[in-house]
């Protein structure tokens, strides 16, 4: 009864949360929908990655073991040096995972193991709802600390000592979904701080690691941090990232876990029971995905052409801000979200999330109020209809 009564706490989806809103809206005007509200990328996946999986059929014939081929996990180890100049033991410190979501949600399971009821669970709010998700799932509860809006990112330092004393797992994201602000080294140093006074376990969420703008310092992740601040053995870190943004391949559930070897060794022997390992011929495309750069380097080309064209068409009707790493905008609509999303779907066939879908209230307040989150997922041409046809409505509107 205790299972159901913390699956009872889940709340509906975000996407299920926007198909109640559009119920019964129609879009009568004989446009193409154009939708930018999910995160799931579409850019063509890489030749590669296709030829890997056709080449590699045969997998398809024996189990897999839960650790994951050598071959790939020493790709995703010299990949992790390549980036972020941080040695991780591809025997000891390194998972493949069937992407991001599934492992962020059963690490958690992991800390959380026999938690007390009281043990608290931390991450920035608005956020990806797989670690509300977790922490119900895990017994424990959530600790919503709201993102700076003048950042983009939320300031666990602002916390009590006897919420920290209680919490056994915080959930970090940079670049953060959904305002794309990214941590500096000294914001590592004080989230590193905060574990090693508290004994908190950190979970970074780093899968748009590699989405940043073309030309830029590239983001610094979670193990480059602690290898630069002398934390090699990645004490109470746990890193996450996957191929699904980096490499366009959403479908292909592939990613990695990698940091402290304990967690990873307990991680391990729960995924054994879980039966969460990879197929061979999945790890093997994975491991030509992770062995190349030339298609991630397209990649933000791409991306970095649509954000400035997107905010040059709407500069004078919307105040958006380019972000520093990501695919998404987050922008600050001065109205109603659902009101704003809602108006926008009907009259001019394009979807946005609503950023109060995303947070949670907190004090009185929702973080995510009046604002929504564009994705710039879809083709350049279909993104600059899409901002012809919303900085048209704000004019309508006016």
């Amino acid at each position: 009864m205790n299972s159901l009564k913390n699956l009872d706490k889940l709340q509906p989806y975000p996407f299920e949360r926007l198909k109640a809103l559009f119920a019964g809206t129609q879009h009568t005007g004989g446009l193409t929908h154009v939708n930018l509200s999910i995160g799931e990328p579409k850019h063509p996946t890489p030749a590669l990655i296709k030829q890997a999986l056709i080449d590699n059929l045969d997998g398809l014939s024996v189990y897999p073991g839960t650790q994951g081929l050598p071959v790939l996990r020493k790709a995703i180890s010299e990949w992790i040096l390549r980036r972020f100049d941080a040695l991780v033991d591809p025997e000891t410190q390194v998972l493949p995972i069937l992407g991001s979501r599934e492992a962020l949600f059963s690490f958690a399971q992991v800390v959380l193991d026999g938690c007390e009821n009281d043990s608290h669970v931390v991450f920035p709010n608005p956020f990806y709802q797989i670690y509300e998700g977790a922490t119900f799932l895990g017994g424990a509860s959530p600790v919503f600390v709201n993102i700076d809006p003048a950042r983009g990112l939320s300031n666990f330092h602002a916390l009590s000592p006897d919420v920290l004393a209680k919490t056994k797992l915080m959930y970090v994201c940079s670049p953060n979904n959904p305002t794309g602000a990214v941590y500096s080294l000294e914001d590592w140093q004080k989230l590193f701080d905060l574990a090693d006074e508290y004994n908190i376990v950190i979970a970074s969420d780093e899968c748009y690691s590699e989405i940043y703008l073309d030309g830029t310092a590239a983001p610094i992740g979670g193990l480059e941090a602690a290898s630069r601040l002398g934390r090699s053995d990645y004490n109470n870190l746990i890193v996450f990232s996957s191929l699904s943004k980096r490499s366009n391949a959403p479908g292909l559930r592939s990613g990695y876990v990698a940091g402290d070897a304990e967690l990873i060794k307990a991680f391990l022997r729960y995924r054994t029971y879980h039966g969460s390992a990879m197929s061979t011929t999945i790890q093997m495309a994975s491991v030509a995905a992770w062995n190349d750069e030339e298609h991630v380097a397209e990649n933000r080309r791409l991306y970095t052409e649509k954000f400035k064209a997107f905010s040059a068409i709407l500069e004078s009707k919307l105040e958006l801000h380019i972000p520093p790493a990501g695919f998404y905008f987050w922008a600050d609509v001065g109205q109603s979200d659902t009101a704003f999303a809602k108006r926008l779907f009907e009259q001019a066939h394009v979807t946005l999330l609503p950023g109060s879908f995303l947070g949670r209230e907190v004090n009185g307040f929702n973080p995510g109020s009046n604002h929504v989150r564009i994705a710039l997922v879809a083709s350049l041409a279909e993104c600059n209809e899409a901002a012809c046809r919303i900085a048209q409505q704000i004019k309508n509107s006016l």
